[in-house]
């Protein structure tokens, strides 16, 4: 039986049923740029509220805006990349990035060393998004805790926060976080602000806005739409959302920061990468190779299939020959992760390279701001 929470992700995933449970839609008829995109080509994501919106304004050429958060709680990994990857699409579509640093949520409910909250947010994520191809000349990156020198921004962020807690229930928060802490209602107040605030007219004014996520973090979308409904002091328009499949960890299961096995990091070596792939990485191979040739594999559940399908092997053709050849026995376990670790290799070589050219980027756009 699988569980889909803000919190926990286990079990074998019923997209379909996850479509009817949240009373999300199917992704709409998109338009040919979307298709360059290897997720969205290969229906890794899936569902999303009205981002009918969000087409129009591409189609019509007209501003909106992209907002994502970060919980800098730890390494940034491959299930990360695939948010920094529609970050860097959406941007090239004409949309401005918002990118929230949740620093007063993760002090609130996971670490209170403030100054290790900032590296990891800029070591560990700005960095990497300026590799993987962000231009932070459209981009707002801000950390929850200073959200702005400018003091009109900042004043109508933290307002907005505290504006927005009369238009929530007790017994919302309580559906969607459980137990309720002091803390837990500070932090959701306050990345509900994150959701909504670009629209205030101290940032850019109403407009389309769309948020990515997994389908575990829908709950937090619905009470700051909720919230967006019920609130008329200032003229918003309803936040879009979309929501990608779970990209497995290592072992099966979801990815976690916290937990190194069952992830690769970004920044960790080729060398380094290719012993956990052949440690940890979940096969669906046959227990012998003769079991293996007469019965073949099973490359939905085989985890080094599932990073070649999530972006590793770009080329659609030569996927569909992987997924045959291991599907009828004529490729093996250990040669599809050969293959596999020689991709993660190539890339991780490449990207520590661009991580380095990054430095001299993030450090001038640190000074710049402020932040």
């Amino acid at each position: 039986m699988a569980t889909v929470t803000p919190w926990e992700v286990k079990g074998n995933i019923d997209y379909d049923k996850l479509i009817r449970e949240f009373g999300v839609k199917p992704m709409p008829k998109l338009p040919p740029a979307f298709m360059e995109n290897v997720l969205f080509r290969r229906n890794l994501i899936y569902a999303q509220r009205d981002f009918e919106k969000i087409l129009e304004a591409i189609k019509k050429k007209k501003p909106f805006v992209m907002i994502t958060g970060l919980m800098p709680s730890g390494k940034f990994h491959f299930g990360h990349k695939m948010i920094a990857e529609q970050m860097i699409f959406y941007q090239k579509l004409g949309a401005k990035v918002y990118i929230c640093v949740a620093d007063v949520e993760a002090y609130n409910t996971r670490n209170t060393d403030t100054a290790q909250l900032r590296d990891t947010a800029i070591n560990e994520y700005l960095l990497n998004y300026v590799a993987l191809g962000l231009d932070l000349s459209q981009c707002d990156f801000y950390f929850q805790s200073n959200r702005s020198l400018d003091g009109r921004k900042a004043s109508a962020y933290y307002r907005l926060a505290s504006m927005l807690s009369r238009h929530a229930t007790f017994n919302e928060f309580q559906a969607v976080y459980g137990e309720i802490t002091p803390a837990k209602m500070s932090s959701s107040l306050l990345q509900a602000s994150d959701m909504c605030h670009a629209q205030m007219p101290e940032f850019e004014g109403p407009m389309p806005v769309v948020i990515p996520v997994g389908i575990d973090q829908d709950p937090h979308v619905r009470l700051a739409r909720d919230m967006i409904q019920r609130f008329k002091a200032v003229p918003m328009e309803q936040i879009s959302s979309t929501y990608n499949k779970f990209c497995p960890g290592l072992g099966g299961g979801k990815m976690s920061s916290s937990d190194p096995t069952t992830h690769i990091a970004l920044t960790e070596t080729p060398q380094e990468a290719a012993k956990k792939i052949n440690k940890y990485a979940f096969s669906g191979g046959q227990a012998t190779v003769e079991e293996h040739r007469r019965l073949g594999g099973n490359p939905e559940v085989d985890v080094a299939f599932q990073m070649l399908l999530y972006g590793l092997e770009p080329d659609d053709d030569k996927l569909a020959q992987i997924y045959q050849d291991y599907k009828s026995g004529k490729m093996l376990s250990g040669e599809l992760k050969k293959y596999c670790i020689d991709k993660v290799s190539t890339f991780l070589e490449k990207h520590h390279k661009k991580r380095s050219q990054a430095q001299k980027i993030v450090t001038k756009f640190l000074k710049e701001t402020g932040n």
